[in-house]
This record gives C-alpha cells, sequence and structure tokens, in this order.
C-alpha cells in the first residue's frame, strides 16, 4: 500500500513531500492501494479534507506549506492507526412504517417503487412507545384501545418527535428530502453498516455495581438508548447500533472509563505533538470544513476530530501543551464536559500565564476574531509519554507540570466535571480502610508497611462513595469541586496511620491500636463481668477460641 496521494486535476502552484504521490487523474490512482488520500474521490482508507482546506485557505508561506501538507497526511494516518472503532453490520428488511398526514404520505408512496416495500401507514398520535433498533424495531399503537406491536426494520416519520430519534432507524424527510431519505432506506437493506463508538472499562466505573448510585452522567447526557442503567445490579448496557457518535457521554465522564474509539487519548497524544509550535484549529467533520471559505492565519493548522462532544480535560491539556499554543474550537455546540473542561482550563491559564487557554468559535465571525487573537505561549510546552494512561493520571501529571513549584490558589471545578479533596479526621480513623475498597481509581491508598492511610488528590473523582462506606462518625468527608494549583495537590499524602495491636496472648500484631479500642470500648460494659471475655477482646483470632475454651475446661473440671 502507498500511503498518501493528493489528486488535483488542476495541479498545485507548490510541489509536496516526495512521500505523497501526486495525481492529476483518477486513471493514475487506480493501480495502488492508498490509505490517505485528500479527497473521497480517490479509493483509500481515509479522505481527509482538511488536507485541500489548508492549500487553499492558509496564509502560510510556501516551504511552510509544503512541511504543512505532509503534517496533515501524518496526522491522518495516527488517527486511522490508532482508531478502534470496528465495523459491524446489521441485516435490514424491507417492513416500513410510514408516520405521516395523508399529504406527506401520498408524496412519499408516489416517490417509491410499487411493492419496493411492505409497508404500514399510521398517524403519530397513536404511537405509545418504540423500542429496538433498526432492522428489529418494535412500534406499539394504540388501535382502538386495543395495544398492537408492529414488527419494522425502518420507520420514515415526517417531523419526527422525540420518541422516534432514541433509536437508530426513524428518517424524517422534512430535513433533507423525500428523494433522499429514500435512498438511505434502499442503502440500508443492501448493507447497513455501524462503528462502536464507545470503549468501556468497568473496573474504574463510578456506577457499576455500586451499592448505591453515585454517578449515571453518561445515561443522562445520552441523546439515544445507546447507554442504558441496569439499575438493580448496578450495571451499563450499551447499543452501538443506536449510538449518535457524539462523543458527550465520554466528556462528563469523571474516571475515563468511557473512551471514544474512533480517535483514543493515545491518539489525541500522538497527534498532538505533530502541532509543536502551531496554532490548532479543532473542527469537528459536522461543520463541513469544505465548505468554510476563511482565510486560515499564519500557523494556524486545521485538527479535525471526528464527534463534537468527546473532548475532556485531559484531552484539551493535551493539545494545549504539547503544541505549547493557545487553541482554537471551531463548533457549533459544547457538550457539558467540554463546556466545562474549557471554562477550567482558560481559569488555570489565566491564573498561570494571564491568557486564554481556549478560544471557542461558533460562526466565522468568531472564528477570525480567534485567529487574529490565538498565538503560542512562551514557556506553555509540556510533554511526556503518556500513551495507555488514565484519564485522571494522565490530566494530573499534565497539571503538575503547568503548575510547577508556584501556588496559584485554587481553581473551581463545576457541575459535570468535578474534582474534590478528601479531608479525614485522624482521631476517628481506625484504618478499617472502608474508603479503599471503595476508591477505585486508587485516590486512597492502603500502606501496611507503615499502617497509613494515603490520599492522592489529583486522580479523585469527587464521587463520593468512599464518604458513604466509611462506617466511622465524623470521620471522612469530601471537599467537592476544587484543585489546588500548587505542588502538594500532585503529591501522595498521608491522611491517617496507626500503630498496629499486638495480640495479649501470643504476641502478634493483628489489628490498629484504635479499632481494637473502638471494639474494646463497645464490648466491654457488656463483658464487665466477665474478665476473661473481657481479656478476649485483646486477642487474635487464633487465641480468641482458645482463651474461651480454657475458661469452659476449668469450669467443667470445678463442676
Amino acid at each position: 500500500m502507498q500511503e498518501f496521494v493528493y489528486y488535483n486535476p488542476g495541479g498545485l502552484d507548490f510541489p509536496l513531500d516526495e512521500a505523497i504521490f501526486v495525481a492529476k487523474t483518477i486513471e493514475e490512482t487506480k493501480d495502488a492501494n492508498f490509505l490517505i488520500s485528500n479527497t473521497s474521490e480517490v479509493d483509500s482508507e481515509v479522505s481527509a479534507d482538511e488536507i485541500d482546506f489548508y492549500i487553499r485557505n492558509s496564509k502560510d508561506s510556501i516551504s511552510d506549506k509544503i512541511n504543512n501538507v505532509y503534517k496533515l497526511y501524518e496526522i491522518a494516518a495516527i488517527k486511522f492507526d490508532n482508531a478502534q472503532d470496528i465495523t459491524y453490520t446489521q441485516k435490514v428488511g424491507n417492513k416500513l412504517l410510514l408516520v405521516a398526514n395523508k399529504e406527506d404520505a401520498k408524496n412519499f408512496i408516489s416517490s417509491v417503487e410499487p411493492k419496493e416495500f411492505d409497508m404500514y401507514q399510521i398517524s403519530e398520535d397513536i404511537i405509545k412507545s418504540i423500542s429496538g433498533h433498526i432492522g428489529n424495531l418494535s412500534v406499539v399503537v394504540d388501535d382502538e384501545g386495543k395495544d398492537v406491536t408492529l414488527k419494522v426494520d425502518q420507520i420514515v416519520w415526517f417531523n419526527v418527535k422525540e420518541l422516534g430519534l432514541k433509536q437508530s432507524g426513524s428518517f424524517d424527510p422534512t430535513t433533507s428530502s423525500i428523494n433522499e431519505v429514500i435512498q438511505t432506506l434502499r442503502k440500508n437493506i443492501e448493507e447497513y453498516e455501524y462503528k462502536k463508538i464507545t470503549t468501556y472499562d468497568a473496573n474504574i466505573c463510578q456506577y457499576h455495581e455500586r451499592r448505591e448510585e453515585v454517578c449515571g452522567r453518561c445515561e443522562d447526557v445520552c441523546p439515544t438508548t445507546a447507554i442504558i442503567k441496569i439499575d438493580d445490579r448496578k450495571h451499563l448496557e450499551f447499543s452501538q447500533i443506536d449510538c449518535h457518535g457524539c462523543g458527550g457521554c465520554i466528556s462528563i465522564c469523571p474516571s475515563g472509563a468511557l473512551e471514544y474509539a474512533p480517535i483514543t487519548r493515545n491518539s489525541i497524544y500522538e497527534m498532538a505533538q505533530e502541532f509543536r509550535n502551531k496554532i490548532p484549529l479543532i473542527v469537528p467533520d459536522k461543520m463541513n470544513i469544505s465548505a468554510l471559505d476563511i482565510e486560515l492565519e499564519e500557523n494556524v493548522l486545521p485538527f479535525k476530530i471526528d464527534g463534537e462532544k468527546f473532548l475532556h480535560e485531559t484531552s484539551f491539556l493535551t493539545i494545549l501543551q504539547e503544541s505549547g499554543s493557545q487553541v482554537i474550537f471551531y463548533t457549533d455546540f459544547l457538550s457539558k464536559g467540554s463546556k466545562d473542561a474549557i471554562r477550567i482550563l482558560n481559569d488555570i491559564y489565566e491564573k498561570k500565564y494571564a491568557k486564554k487557554a481556549i478560544f471557542v468559535a461558533m460562526n466565522e465571525e468568531e472564528l477570525k476574531e480567534a485567529m487574529q487573537n490565538a498565538n503560542l505561549i512562551e514557556g506553555s510546552h509540556f510533554s511526556y509519554n503518556q500513551e495507555d494512561e488514565r484519564k485522571r493520571e494522565a490530566f494530573a501529571v499534565r497539571l503538575s507540570g503547568l503548575v510547577g513549584s508556584d501556588d496559584l490558589g485554587v481553581v473551581k471545578t463545576g457541575e459535570n466535571v468535578h474534582y474534590a479533596k478528601v479531608n479525614i479526621n485522624q482521631d476517628n480513623c481506625t484504618l478499617c480502610l472502608s474508603c479503599v475498597g471503595a476508591c477505585n481509581v486508587d485516590a486512597l491508598k492502603a500502606y501496611p508497611e507503615d499502617n497509613t492511610l494515603r490520599l492522592n488528590p489529583s486522580i479523585c473523582t469527587g464521587c463520593g462513595y468512599c464518604e458513604l462506606s466509611c462506617p466511622e462518625k465524623d470521620c471522612l468527608t469530601i471537599e467537592q469541586d476544587i484543585i489546588e494549583l500548587n505542588p502538594k495537590w500532585f503529591l501522595e499524602r498521608v491522611v491517617a496511620k496507626d500503630e498496629l495491636f499486638a495480640c495479649v496472648e501470643c504476641g502478634k500484631e493483628f489489628a490498629t491500636k484504635k479499632s481494637i479500642e473502638k471494639i474494646a470500648g463497645i464490648m466491654g460494659p457488656i463483658f464487665a463481668n466477665d474478665p476473661i471475655k473481657q481479656r478476649t477482646l485483646y486477642c487474635c483470632e487464633n487465641c480468641k477460641p482458645k482463651v474461651m475454651f480454657a475458661n469452659d475446661a476449668v469450669r467443667n473440671q470445678r463442676v
């Protein structure tokens, strides 16, 4: 496979890197398999329209353009190599539900071939529920007071209501045209393809198998039935076929248990390295970069992404630090997670550099203004190998590099992106370690070698499960939604410590001193008239029954 091809019938007024095959006719591309091309007209694995967008609009010098065009090919290849969005297919039949008034129904039916679809026609007011997915949809309708279930493969719904947008397989001609919808229906019957958009690590999920619900934000923001909470088991179920690919669940996930398969954290890291000393212009695919006619200021390089909502604080900070520049995000919508992340990073950068980190441009005028204001930030470049790092750990290391030895005060996190500080009253802590068992992101750890409980606040998700699990009164509390921008925040610190208690019989250390004292304080008064039982309170698990049996033997001899 030859990796890179550039096709343009009109040619270019400057040369490209020799690694890029340049073609003026489609015939020249027929005898090779290409990885990256600049246009969908060429048969290749990836079509990167940001290449032509850059060539057409950039004000860079010719020499910079030559280098940057090659960079854009490399960046597209990195994204392809790291993608985990496996493609699946779904069998789709020709059973169709048409939801329309008489006039719309007449126009639609006259546009399809006779008997092309096995079609039901209904009005929307009788629809009670819809479940399943494309190729296997169940629509419950009210038929004169009786529930009837219609089994269909696809739905055409004029002016579709929210009920019809939860599952895959519903199409609204009013958002495009009747002919376009018909073409889509036909194509789906031939072969409906969908991709795996999310990967999931249950081990660090803040919902999975918790006794009480402390998270579930991914389902809250999902616009479809792609994520469902099974509350009786505290499990998440994923329907990749119903996923729109927006990525809103990724940016809202506190621990990084959810990952965006088309552009992983590793991919963001490797791509960002290519932007060193460049100003990244992040553009989601939905913004249609090919139709964007705007001059790119010098040193601005497009950073093309798929979904518009998956970028979180770690993604943004990686791009910021690897480029050493302010970042421009051109989008017409901000997800809850991305919006919080941008605000947090802007607050941090204002404290450190007295500059904004990320410019959000929601239209062309704002984009022009952002490009006028965005610049490299001296001293902001920071790089480290974060491959396969968790979301929180990577953010902590990067933020630590930004803070350095400074004390920049406190930044508030927010409604959707949470960081927190666990406070432990050492006098009341018995080192039962329930909190350690509750923390699945390793923010709280036990060290048996010195009998300490330690906290790394920089990776705490603020879920609150440790607070719910702590059995002691006035022992563990959580200070929500803060990040302390000083070196100590990123260090593991001792929050509780105790001595081990030695068994009064054999001398084996078997529990902490405070835990034994607590149990003795509760049970001592109950055993006040039995010195042997009182003694067992200070015995290990092996000696306790021995003491009790020995005492019973003496009593039996006396009898």
